[in-house]
Parts: structure tokens; C-alpha cells; sequence
């Protein structure tokens, strides 16, 4: 029994669109509680002393969707990242945000707000936030490799090893998670941080991501609580 709990804790907040034909309601609706649910969390991990915490908010494979539904969903990225920006939250708890992922993904105006919440949050040193926009783990690893080979050549690294592949990852210095919640039912990350969560605590909630609350994270953290993490050893 380990009874410690989690420094960063990362969410796969999945279920939107189902919980919206549930609820015989637009996608847009079901995506808009989505993201509004990711600040619901932020207060349960202040509340429950988690320094860190970590939301895929948008995959390399939802871009494949229909054009329809990524218009929606930029226009409530640009909705959300505004809030955000005019948020005392941030300063107030002094909250550092960072954006990984590819942005190319992006128009320029959400590319240019993610920038503008990065650099205002930069300073702050008491709790930590990551999301992950344009992101896919396999693109990650293909970009960290393509990077290494370019450096290789002008002599910037000379030998590849854990330590040396985890620098050229999007997430260079921010540490692995210890608890990665998937919501929805599904038993599996597709594809998110896999060289991170190789010895990440893996807790799967049938409850749709809207439907997740504070007593269902509460429920995670007592069930990371009863693990014993071995590392391997």
C-alpha cells in the first residue's frame, strides 16, 4: 500500500459526442460541457493537492473529422482560450499553462492566443497545466527522432539513450504522469504518452467525460493510493 498521492495527473476526457446523443443534444453542446468540465477539474485538483495536471484536448486524428465539427470546435477553443486569458484563476493560484502538441493544426488566431496564455502564465510556479492540442504519441516520437537526426549532423548529439530521446519530446522537463483517468468506458490511451506513461497508474471511469465529477476523481486518487508502484523493479 502506497497511501501517497499523485504529483501529475493526467485525464483522456472521452465521451463528449456520445454523452450529447444521449442527451439529444448538438455535438457542439456536448463538446462545450466537455471543455467546460476541464475547469471543474482544475478546482478538484486544488482541492485534493494535485500540483499538476494534464488534458489531450485535441488529437492528430481529430483533425480527420468532418470540416463542420472542426469549425465547431475551433470556434469554441478561441471561446475557451479567451476565458482563459481573462481568468484571475491563473494569477491568483498561480497556475502555468503550457501547450504541447502540433499547432500547425490550428488557424493562426488560436495559434496566436495559445502563445499569448503560455507567455502570461510562464512565471508561475505553483501549479502546472498541460494541454495537448495537435497530438498524437506516434507523431511525438516520429518529431523527437527527425529532430535528433538533424542535430546528429551538426554535431548537437552524439548518443541516443532514455534520458537524450525524453529532451527532444514535447513535454522536455515536465515529469512522466503518475495517474493517467480515462473516461468513457474505453480500456486503452490511443496513443497518448506513450513513452511518458510507461510506468504511469492507469484508471479507467465508465462515466462519460460530462458526467465525470468530483467524486469519481476522488475515487481515482483513493484507487492510486492502494497501488504499489514497483517501477519495474
Amino acid at each position: 500500500m502506497s497511501h501517497t498521492k499523485p504529483f501529475h495527473v493526467a485525464f483522456i476526457p472521452d465521451g463528449n459526442r456520445r454523452w450529447a446523443r444521449r442527451h439529444r443534444m448538438t455535438k457542439e453542446k456536448g463538446y462545450s460541457i466537455g471543455i467546460g468540465n476541464f475547469g471543474s477539474a482544475l478546482k478538484w485538483g486544488r482541492k485534493h493537492g494535485i500540483r499538476m495536471m494534464s488534458f489531450w484536448a485535441f488529437s492528430t486524428e481529430n483533425a480527420m473529422r468532418d470540416r463542420s465539427e472542426l469549425n465547431t470546435l475551433n470556434r469554441l477553443f478561441e471561446k475557451n482560450l479567451k476565458e482563459a486569458l481573462e481568468n484571475p484563476d491563473f494569477s491568483k493560484y498561480e497556475v502555468r499553462m503550457r501547450i504541447l502538441g502540433r499547432r500547425d493544426f490550428f488557424p493562426w488566431k488560436i495559434r496566436q492566443m495559445l502563445a499569448k496564455v503560455e507567455d502570461e502564465t510562464r512565471n508561475h510556479d505553483k501549479y502546472f497545466v498541460n494541454l495537448f492540442v495537435g497530438y498524437g504519441g506516434r507523431n511525438e516520437i516520429a518529431d523527437a527522432c527527425n529532430k535528433m537526426i538533424s542535430d546528429a549532423k551538426t554535431g548537437k548529439i552524439s548518443k541516443v539513450d532514455e534520458k537524450s530521446v525524453s529532451n527532444y519530446l514535447y513535454t522536455r522537463g515536465i515529469p512522466d504522469p503518475d495517474l493517467i483517468i480515462r473516461t468513457s468506458g474505453e480500456m486503452r490511451l490511443s496513443g497518448f504518452l506513450p513513452w511518458q506513461g510507461a510506468y504511469s497508474e492507469f484508471y479507467f471511469s465508465k462515466k462519460l467525460w460530462p458526467d465525470f465529477k468530483e467524486k469519481d476523481f476522488a475515487l481515482a486518487l483513493k484507487e492510486f493510493a492502494r497501488r504499489k508502484r514497483r517501477f519495474g523493479k
